[in-house]
């Protein structure tokens, strides 16, 4: 009797740890169905882990793609503009082995440059040296649309020219505060490097830092040009980047990008060290340049060349000292006045002259403006003859 008692007893046991077992399975089963702790297969595992955290991969990317620079360049790159020149340069071939007598030549010189928008009605900023000497300046915009310019004033000293273009609501940059530049902040050029723009209508964009401010280079006697206070910075500037932009990473504009030092002379290749114009000084010149564009004078006469022993040989004349003109424009107050092709001019307010800068010095002397009057002395088949210029406002460039 007890024998079988006790194997009842196992029995029963055996059947209750079943069934203890059983249910413990079950719960964990439910527990998993329920979403507190889902149990699933390997083959789950490879298929939806790596979905979600691609995912989460792509949107870090995205996010951290899109920084700083690239914002500033968004902001700023509609209003940068591509500057063309072209200009008609005289020049002189010699006839004979000795040079002793000339054969006058012209040719068509083009030339590239940056600038950017600085209002919705079409003021526009770039280099003095982009323009100077150009008789027609094209702009062409980011959208593909290209605008024939006027040269509204110019700064040659500060090497800073004013443009006009007639439309409206353009985009126009942002302006910074060229006094509060931190050395070694993101320095972002953005311009027209060797007409890179004109492909594709879009400037390049280069970045460095700010390397160092406040580099004075004096005064450059030859091209009347002084360079004050400058930007440093390692952002590449190349030859076309003149005129163009230098930004912050806020999208701010800074200074004018204006020129490179080189490794080797003559060489036009960038090292890494550029620099710019502050963009304080360049505004401070605007009200300026605005003021001299209401007093600006014409004269018409458009080409020549200075006299030397071997040209006044060559055309018979009695002197070497002079200025010979080349071309005079039509209906201008030099034509109106009677000063023609092939004169020499000698004197301009009874002063002495030997160049062509000596003509513009003595009339910038004479606080010209429209209806100003001015006494050019030339001479014509060895004879003098004195003519009255009278001073005329530049007249509208044909579009």
């Amino acid at each position: 009797m007890k024998r079988v008692i006790g194997r009842k007893a196992v029995y029963i046991g055996i059947t209750i740890l079943l069934i203890i077992a059983f249910v413990s399975t079950w719960r964990i089963e439910r527990k998993g169905s329920s979403g507190t702790g889902t149990i699933i297969d390997s083959a789950s595992v490879a298929i939806a882990v790596p979905a979600s955290a691609n995912i989460e991969k792509q949107q870090d990317i995205e996010t951290t793609r899109r920084n700083a620079i690239t914002r500033a360049v968004e902001n700023v790159c509609p209003a940068v503009v591509s500057v063309t020149t072209t200009a008609v340069q005289t020049g002189y071939v010699p006839l004979d082995p000795f040079g002793m007598f000339l054969q006058p030549t012209q040719q068509v010189v083009e030339g590239i440059g940056s600038g950017f928008i600085i209002s919705e009605d079409g003021y526009i900023v770039t280099n003095e040296h982009v323009i100077q000497g150009a008789e027609k300046v094209t702009i062409t915009m980011t959208n593909g649309k290209k605008y024939e310019a006027d040269v509204v004033e110019s700064d040659v000293e500060h090497d800073v020219s004013l443009l006009k273009i007639e439309e409206k609501n353009l985009p126009t940059v942002k302006i910074g505060n060229s006094d509060d530049i931190i050395i070694g902040e993101w320095a972002i050029a953005i311009g027209n490097p060797f007409g890179l723009f004109e492909i594709n209508n879009k400037p390049s964009v280069t970045v460095g830092v700010i390397s160092a401010t406040q580099r004075d280079f004096g005064a450059n006697i030859e091209r009347g040009k002084s360079y004050q206070g400058m930007i440093q910075t390692d952002a590449s500037i190349n030859t076309g980047n003149s005129g163009g932009p230098l930004v912050n990473s806020l999208g701010e504009v800074i200074g004018v990008n204006t020129f490179i030092l080189t490794a080797e002379q003559g060489s036009q290749g960038s090292v890494g060290i550029g620099f710019a114009i502050p963009i304080n000084m360049v505004i401070n010149l605007i009200p300026e340049l605005k003021e001299k564009a209401k007093r600006a004078f014409w004269v018409g006469i458009t080409s020549g060349i200075n006299l030397n022993r071997f040209i006044a040989a060559q055309y018979n004349l009695r002197t070497a000292e002079g200025f010979l003109v080349a071309e005079v424009e039509q209906s201008s107050p030099a034509e109106k006045a009677g000063i023609r092709k092939m004169d020499v001019i000698v004197l301009v307010n009874g002063k002495k002259v030997q160049t062509y800068n000596d003509i513009t010095k003595y009339i910038n002397e004479s606080d010209p403006r429209p209806g100003k009057e001015i006494k050019i002395t030339v001479m014509r088949n060895n004879r003098l003859y004195e003519a009255t210029v009278t001073l005329e406002a530049p007249p509208k460039r044909q579009k």
